[in-house]
């Protein structure tokens, strides 16, 4: 057996995704979340895992390229998100490679500085463990109403080149 990764346009495979999406992030999963109220981005890109046993997608991960603003400087940035491994699929190591090829996509984008994803408490050593580091500033992004101070998940950032620590970033956009 073996694994099948895609790197696909966010777009034209959100129809693959979708069922995924829905099955890890129902409205049953989402709905007493402190995030579940928030208006996201969609991805750039998708990182699509197949089952190696033929059952379909196994795990997702959106790739968003934007340019932000740290400390009023414009800086072009990788985000990670819409993290999903279908349930039996977990513990099998498939988010960990997904999350591998989305770093090393935003790699071989010569203009990305850093990367930035956002998690629940529960995931946050399972992102410590791959080289994400916690960011301690303040983090801003719009939303329908408006822009807000963006507080619903913990910060990561990842080296791409050098992740900044702390400050001030705003995601010039939804969050993803």
């Amino acid at each position: 057996m073996s694994i099948e990764i895609d790197i696909l346009n966010g777009d034209a495979s959100w129809p693959k995704a979708e069922p995924l999406h829905r099955a890890v992030w129902g409205p049953d999963a989402t709905g007493h979340r402190p995030w579940a109220h928030i208006k996201w981005a969609n991805a750039d890109l998708r990182v699509l895992l197949d089952a190696p046993d033929g059952t379909g997608l196994a795990c997702h991960v959106g790739i968003y390229f934007r340019t932000v603003i740290w400390n009023g400087h414009k800086v072009h940035v990788g985000g990670i998100g819409g993290v999903a491994t279908r349930e039996d699929c977990r513990r099998r190591g498939y988010a960990s490679l997904a999350l591998d090829a989305a770093v090393h996509t935003m790699r071989a984008n010569d203009a990305v500085k850093f990367a930035i994803l956002f998690c629940e408490p529960h995931n946050e050593a399972f992102y410590q463990a791959r080289g994400w580091h916690p960011f301690s500033g303040e983090i801003t992004c719009q939303q329908p109403s408006g822009t807000i101070k963006f507080d619903a998940m913990a910060p990561f950032v990842f080296d791409i080149v050098r992740a900044p620590r702390q400050g001030k970033i705003d995601l010039c956009g939804l969050p993803w």
